[in-house]
């Protein structure tokens, strides 16, 4: 399995080669969290989670990321200096939401970077 680690993130070539449709899913879990947030990963995961490996495996990293940005989030809030810090995050959201969504769109498996795994 080929593996590129980046400040950007990880990506790696899952075993099988997903179909237009995990990749079309796997693209949604990450794009749609810019709307719905964590409702969108949290039902395509629990959707598909029987069904596509591939699809299970981005639903998954991206409801931990969006688990993880509203941690951060709740953290920078109380703290005067973080609230001052928001924006510069949820810029940084954006770009790895986009990078994630077009590693999906590739066919490649996404590992957000200094996300936290809760779900596993």
């Amino acid at each position: 399995m080929e593996q590129t680690n980046s400040y950007l993130g990880k990506e790696e070539m899952p075993l099988f080669a997903p179909t237009s449709d995990e990749k079309t899913m796997a693209l949604l879990s990450h794009i749609l969290t810019l709307v719905a947030g964590f409702i969108a990963p949290l039902v395509i995961y629990l959707v598909k989670k029987d069904e596509s490996p591939f699809v299970t495996e981005h639903a998954k990293e991206s409801l931990n990321f969006q688990i993880t940005l509203f941690i951060v989030f709740i953290i920078l809030f109380v703290t005067v200096i973080g609230i001052l810090l928001l924006w510069i995050v949820g810029i940084l959201a954006l770009v790895l939401i986009i990078v994630a969504t077009i590693k999906a769109n590739e066919g490649k498996l996404y590992r957000y970077p200094l996300n936290i795994r809760l779900i596993k």
